[in-house]
């Protein structure tokens, strides 16, 4: 039966500023309250997707096999242009393309047997025990460097600690080796960070660097993520070659060498820069709403359930990647065609009152959460975050480290003093965070 809201809307798109993307109230509240999905095109691009605002909604979209990441699967739909395709397109203009496969080869941007062939090999590598093991590494590496800063009594707390602590812990677990991390973060930094003007630099930095790794652990395997991947996600030395039936030791289906590279690179740099960035906007959360810090240092032990709260509330991915209807169906009311493109608001969904009752904007430490994460902050569904684990157990200890033994650790700046940077798609991203310790 057919919804009386299933016929398309030829209301005008709305254009999203990148105050509107951050905004978790603003215009989301109003998208949540129509009856279908808005069109919406998102900060620096020019096509147009539906947006998915509601929690609910925005869940079922994400476990959707009818909305898929790669639009190539999807021949002769009617429904518009490809905003992925523009947002690589505009990121990385004039950049070499034997550089550019790399991104291109994201996680994020597969579906079904395809991504669970490159995600499997990762899985067992971010499992439980492993994570836990790291526990007291990260504990030591965010002390040591926390010591230091307090030592000048004031530091930039996004890049001189969330950086280089998220840099040493996820080369730690890949396996790259600690003199090398320096110019890693440096390269991470210049591809993922800052103003775009050395993007180009650090992205060849930092593929070549990662060729030049796998080669050497070829030659000379260790203990650590990148000779397993070589040993049981898969060794195929055909350069571009599909590898055909070729199989790792544990039987997983081979990575080309161009695909070993991505994974590798795809690693690396959502393991640094995203972290970082929650660490720090995280902090700022905390040093906004003094009540909740006051509290969290009185009641240490609400540290469990800050954690999921901060992450629900920053939600620093705001906007998901862009999804495509393999056909004509309904969904959330609205009729969409095949092709046409889909986004998610994960900082919508992690607000909408439907969910979280009265006043979801407001910060609070002492919230509780049902079953699973409580929020969608690290997704759902297929492409659920392979470093969730990872990423609660650095934000407990840094929240620990800074704030709870640290009382005095306050701003060292005014509020309105501090500089943000952002993204094309995506919302504001701080760019330091002076603070006094």
């Amino acid at each position: 039966m057919t919804s009386p809201h299933s016929t398309a809307t030829t209301t005008a798109p709305v254009h999203l500023t990148p105050e509107l993307v951050e905004d978790p109230v603003g215009a989301y509240a109003e998208f949540r309250a129509q009856d279908q999905l808005p069109q919406v095109v998102l900060p620096g691009l020019t096509t147009p997707v539906r947006l998915v605002t509601r929690y609910a909604d925005v869940k079922a979209a994400l476990a959707e096999p009818r909305l898929i990441r790669d639009r190539s699967k999807v021949p002769g739909g009617a429904g518009g242009g490809d905003p992925q395709a523009e947002l690589v397109e505009a990121a990385f203009e004039g950049f070499p393309a034997e550089y550019a496969k790399y991104v291109a080869g994201h996680l994020a941007l597969f579906d079904g047997e395809d991504h669970a062939r490159r995600r499997a090999p990762l899985t067992r590598a971010f499992t439980a025990r492993r994570i836990a093991a790291l526990r007291s590494f990260v504990e030591r590496t965010a002390e040591d460097l926390i010591r230091g800063l307090t030592e000048k009594g004031e530091a930039d707390l996004l890049g001189e600690f969330a950086y280089p602590l998220t840099t040493v812990v996820i080369c730690e677990l890949v396996g790259v080796d600690e003199a090398d991390r320096g110019r890693v973060c440096d390269w991470i930094r210049d591809f993922a960070y800052g103003d775009g003007s050395r993007m180009a630099d650090g992205l060849v930095g930092i593929v070549d660097y990662v060729k030049e790794l796998i080669a050497r652990r070829r030659a000379e395997p260790t203990d650590d993520l990148i000779s397993a991947l070589i040993e049981g996600g898969g060794d195929s030395k055909g350069g571009d070659s599909k590898g055909g039936d070729s199989k790792g030791s544990d039987g997983d289906e081979a990575f080309t060498e161009d695909e070993l590279v991505s994974v590798v690179f795809l690693l690396i740099s959502t393991g640094i820069t995203p972290p970082a960035l929650f660490l720090a906007h995280a902090l700022l959360a905390l040093f906004d709403h003094p009540d909740q810090l006051a509290q969290l240092r009185a009641e240490p032990e609400l540290l469990g359930r800050a954690v999921p709260e901060l992450l629900r509330y920053v939600t620093l991915v705001r906007i998901g990647a862009s999804m495509y209807a393999t056909e004509d169906f309904e969904f959330a009311g609205t009729a969409l065609r095949k092709g046409e493109p889909v986004t998610v608001a994960l900082l919508a969904a992690n607000h909408d009152p439907r969910e979280y009752g009265e006043a979801p904007e407001r910060l609070d430490i002492t919230r509780e959460f049902g079953r699973g994460d409580g929020h969608l902050a690290f997704g759902h569904g297929a492409h659920y975050c392979l470093g969730a684990a990872l990423g609660r157990l650095v934000a407990s200890v840094v929240f620990d480290q800074v704030l709870i033994r640290r009382p005095g650790a306050a701003l060292a700046v005014r509020r309105d003093e501090l500089e943000f940077g952002h993204w094309p798609a995506d919302g504001f991203h701080l760019l330091r965070l002076p603070v006094r310790l």
